[in-house]
């Protein structure tokens, strides 16, 4: 339902103060989120500190790291298609169910990696297994972002979308700091402990989340949507056809927070751990410090773009990126613990959070509620599968141009970002934001006079 066009109906009440559960529904779908995330984001963290050698043990360190990478990279790639299945049912038949299925297989899969056997145990049955893990994990990843974040946009006022929407984006940072805080707990353990733990750990984090998202009510858009007739057969086949052009907008945009993320959190963690064994603990505790300062920014900055736009805020994320690219690098260089933190509260605790707390209500303004989940989705996860190989890419461009290759990748995903924002029209601009004012006052005048 867009501003410019609402008019007093027995939807008005909720189009202008949001669902009644409008902060449950959003805690909830940040609750399932934080799970996700910090189900994927431990295999990120794990490839780049263990499984190298648990899984790869013949290889060189580089080639083993390498193919550590690769199969986080896999998981990637099987997110657009989860995003794809994720979209169709929750265009088709409603978010929630969406929600509670991708938690529930994400979890499992999580602790089975857990459960793994190594390399040295199993021999080449174990990476096998691991690979094949990591490709439910993707799918049930892809799709559970655009469930989420529709649900939260849908349910809240719309003069406030950017702000509820935001916090299920709040919970990324947060099952990301969770992750990490695992790990951090884990790294002196002398034995497959010490990767383990975090991934069982998970469990608990799965039957809260479960607990909490089965109690969730639908999608009154999707209930309106559906109740009217105009959901479509085919809804990934219809924004594909009539609205492939966003959706390509939504694929510059997120590859810059996607990429940028992934080469600090994942290879940059490599990288430093590499130079210097001891700073493993430091990089990790800079990523969790950044990761808690993120939950923050990330709201803060949702609700700042219900107030100056949402194209405004991502511009400036994307220039912060161009210009941190070189920078991030030679502080690392340094060693020096301050400035290894100040490296994650930059990239990962203003500008990943700056533009994750965008996102949501951006990508969703830019299509019909009929297609919504599915064409967000899609851009979502199609530059999701791109990122995933970041950390493998940035491996062989220090191979051939030691450090300056990784610091000139992160530079050319911000350029590709600010190309994704110079061709994506603003969806809540003055004349939007002045509309909803608008129809607020007409729907609260007709109000008092019944």
């Amino acid at each position: 339902m867009s501003a410019s066009n609402s008019a007093p109906s027995p939807a008005a009440a909720t189009a202008r103060n949001g669902d009644r559960g409008k902060l449950r529904t959003s805690l909830g779908a940040a609750a399932g989120t934080c799970v996700e995330n910090y189900d994927f984001v431990a295999y990120g963290t794990a490839s780049a500190l263990y499984f190298g050698d648990v899984f790869f043990p013949e290889s060189d360190p580089v080639v083993g790291t390498l193919l550590a990478f690769v199969t986080l990279g896999v998981g990637f790639l099987m997110r657009p298609i989860g995003g794809a299945v994720g979209g169709h049912l929750g265009d088709r038949y409603g978010r929630k169910p969406v929600l509670v299925g991708a938690l529930l297989t994400m979890g499992i899969a999580t602790v089975l990696i857990g459960l793994l056997p190594t390399y040295a145990q199993a021999g080449i049955a174990a990476p096998i297994l691991l690979v094949l893990i990591r490709m439910v994990q993707g799918l049930a990843f892809g799709a559970e972002w655009g469930g989420a974040v529709m649900m939260a946009y849908e349910h809240a006022p719309r003069r406030r979308r950017g702000l509820y929407a935001a916090i299920p984006q709040a919970g990324n940072p947060l099952g990301i700091a969770l992750a990490n805080i695992a790990f951090l707990l884990s790294v002196n353990l002398d034995s497959d402990l010490a990767w383990r733990i975090p991934f069982l750990a998970s469990s608990a984090l799965i039957v809260v989340g479960l607990v909490v998202r089965v109690k969730l009510t639908e999608s009154p858009e999707f209930e309106e949507t559906k109740a009217s007739g105009q959901t479509v057969k085919n809804p990934v086949a219809t924004v594909l056809r009539n609205d492939w052009r966003n959706i390509l907008r939504i694929i510059a945009l997120r590859v810059v927070e996607s990429c940028a993320y992934y080469l600090t959190a994942t290879y940059l963690l490599s990288y430093i751990t590499d130079r210097d064994e001891g700073d493993r603990g430091i990089a990790l505790a800079g990523i969790v410090i950044a990761s808690i300062l993120a939950v923050g920014t990330t709201v803060l900055s949702g609700a700042l773009t219900d107030r100056i736009g949402r194209r405004k805020l991502y511009l400036a994320g994307c220039l912060l990126a161009v210009a941190f690219g070189f920078p991030m690098f030679l502080m690392a260089n340094t060693a020096n613990p301050v400035l290894i933190v100040l490296i994650y509260l930059v990239a990962i605790g203003v500008i990943h959070a700056a533009l994750t707390g965008t996102q949501a209500a951006w990508f969703a303004e830019l299509f019909k509620t009929n297609t919504r989940t599915s064409g967000a989705s899609l851009g979502y996860q199609i530059a999701a599968s791109v990122a995933g190989f970041a950390p493998f890419l940035a491996v062989l461009l220090a191979e051939s141009f030691d450090w300056a290759g990784p610091a000139g990748f992160y530079v050319v995903i911000g350029l590709v970002g600010l190309l994704g924002v110079a061709t994506t029209r603003e969806t809540w601009g003055p004349r939007e934001r002045a509309a909803a004012e608008e129809a607020d006052k007409a729907e609260l005048l007709v109000a008092g006079r019944s």
